[in-house]
């Protein structure tokens, strides 16, 4: 990052100056080229006392940044939106290393003993493609779309691993399951080429994009069904690009009450990743901490004959994996 920390807020737009120790402000629009994001490791947001915080996915457990960098003298990002915003990939890679040789101080918690957040917490934009697989749209009689399909989702609908998703108190009765591969953005995104788009990609996500259809089909618009509240289950993990070599070759699975009802690959989809990034940068501007639902497989509620068709309801619990990325899990209240 060239020059201190106010010459970068200054440059971002900033109006208010926010530092790694909690501080929190309005979300800034954030600088290209701006500090290094983080790269070769697996992120998640946790919940403790009604905050969020960074964590980083080890061998130990997840270690929990925000009392490490206390307890070792490390200046680090705390929370997700604070790497979007300032970057803070060295400072990190620096205290899981220091972390790793300080044993017994109480940094590394177990993964079922961590209350996860959404993975990404304050995206500026949620975009939806709708239709982007061969077989769901073979599946739900409809054609192969020309262009990308787009819709969004907004900041309400998110929701973590292992939360809930309280459908009793919807006015709606059709509600579906629908893996995806998520895209978070990691650069200021503008009219790039589909050969120059994954570099624009920090990471990647399982997520959900849970619909109810009734709701979903009662206009010529998608979105009531889709922008319910806690219709966009992401994480628990946020896995940067570098090691997901090829985003368009992995296994997805989506089970409700254990039972296999999607299985796939990333492989069937209409338009690829890198071809999503460039299409939607043509028309608006992708920042850091923008997030891409890239469309789901077959196999969903809605494909199956009217007569087989069993809406979820509560109680029900879903689970939804993707090669690399790790387990989404939600319940229906």
């Amino acid at each position: 990052m060239r020059g201190n920390r106010r010459t970068f807020l200054k440059e971002a737009g900033a109006a208010v100056a926010v530092s790694w120790s909690g501080g929190t402000a309005a979300p800034a629009r954030p600088a290209d080229d701006a500090a290094p994001l983080p790269t070769g490791l697996t992120l998640a947001t946790m919940r403790r006392d009604g905050r969020t915080s960074l964590g980083i996915r080890t061998e130990r457990g997840i270690l929990d940044v925000p009392r490490a960098a206390s307890a070792l003298g490390v200046k680090a990002p705390a929370t997700i939106d604070e790497v979007f915003r300032h970057g803070g990939g060295p400072a990190l890679r620096r205290l899981v290393e220091r972390a790793a040789g300080r044993p017994g101080r109480g940094l590394f918690l177990a993964e079922d003993r961590v209350e996860f957040g959404p993975c990404v917490t304050r995206p500026e934009k949620i975009v939806c493609v709708g239709l982007n697989y061969r077989k769901h749209a073979a599946e739900t009689r409809n054609p192969v779309p020309k262009e990308p399909i787009l819709f969004n989702k907004y900041n309400s609908s998110l929701l973590g691993h292992r939360g809930t998703i309280h459908v009793s108190r919807e006015a709606a009765a059709q509600f579906d399951y629908e893996v995806e591969l998520v895209m978070v953005i990691g650069k200021v995104t503008r009219n790039v080429e589909p050969a120059d788009a994954l570099a624009h990609v920090f990471g990647y996500c399982t997520g959900n994009d849970f619909s109810a259809r009734d709701l979903q089909h009662r206009s010529s618009q998608w979105m009531l069904g889709k922008a319910l509240d806690g219709a966009a289950p992401i994480g628990p993990y946020l896995v940067t690009a570098d090691q997901v070599p090829d985003p368009n070759a992995l296994k997805l699975e989506c089970r409700v009450n254990g039972s296999v009802r999607q299985s796939s690959s990333t492989a069937d989809m209409i338009f690829d990743c890198k071809t999503l990034v460039a299409y939607i940068s043509k028309y608006m501007t992708l920042v850091p901490g923008d997030i891409i639902f890239t469309g789901t497989p077959e196999g969903v509620i809605a494909g199956y004959p009217k007569d087989k068709q069993v809406w979820l309801k509560p109680r029900d619990r879903v689970t939804c994996s993707i090669e690399k990325l790790g387990e989404l899990a939600f319940e229906l209240a």
